[in-house]
């Protein structure tokens, strides 16, 4: 049985239109496939075969995302508390080594953004922080070494 997927409401939304547009380009490759099929031999047909290839593409890529949104539980946003780092939290964090301060929103990994400031709750910070309270610091083990963040802010 497939593992749920936890996820906002825009990723959802996000996820659903990312289909909507994949299915769109279903007719464009028949037509492409159809149209190489016409040209005669398929057996040394390269046109043909680009075709069927990203028809294949295609349709992995559709499969994929209708998995993730068959087992998407969307997150109600009212129930989330901000006693402690949960999934949807935003927590400001401070890096006792540099003293800069840091924000993200702990989200599931089909929305990670790190540009977004959105980071998986599958990552080592994002784990770290997941039942710790403000004023916690906490020591993070990262590809560059250890982290030690303090979390500053916890909102929704």
């Amino acid at each position: 049985m497939a593992s749920i997927n936890h996820i906002t409401q825009q990723g959802l939304d996000k996820l659903m239109a990312d289909l909507a547009a994949l299915k769109a380009q279903r007719p464009l490759i028949t037509q492409q496939i159809a149209e190489a099929r016409d040209k005669g031999d398929l057996s040394e047909n390269a046109e043909y075969d680009a075709a069927k290839e990203a028809q294949g593409l295609l349709e992995m890529r559709i499969a994929k995302l209708e998995g993730i949104i068959s087992t998407a539980r969307v997150i109600d946003t009212s129930k989330i508390d901000t006693k402690c780092v949960q999934i949807l939290n935003c927590v400001t964090l401070k890096n006792h080594a540099t003293g800069k301060h840091m924000q993200y929103r702990l989200v599931s990994e089909n929305e990670a953004n790190l540009k977004e400031g959105k980071l998986a709750v599958s990552t080592p910070i994002a784990k770290a922080l997941l039942g710790k309270k403000k004023g916690d610091i906490v020591d993070v083990t990262v590809p560059n070494g250890k982290m030690k963040l303090e979390i500053l802010e916890i909102s929704i």
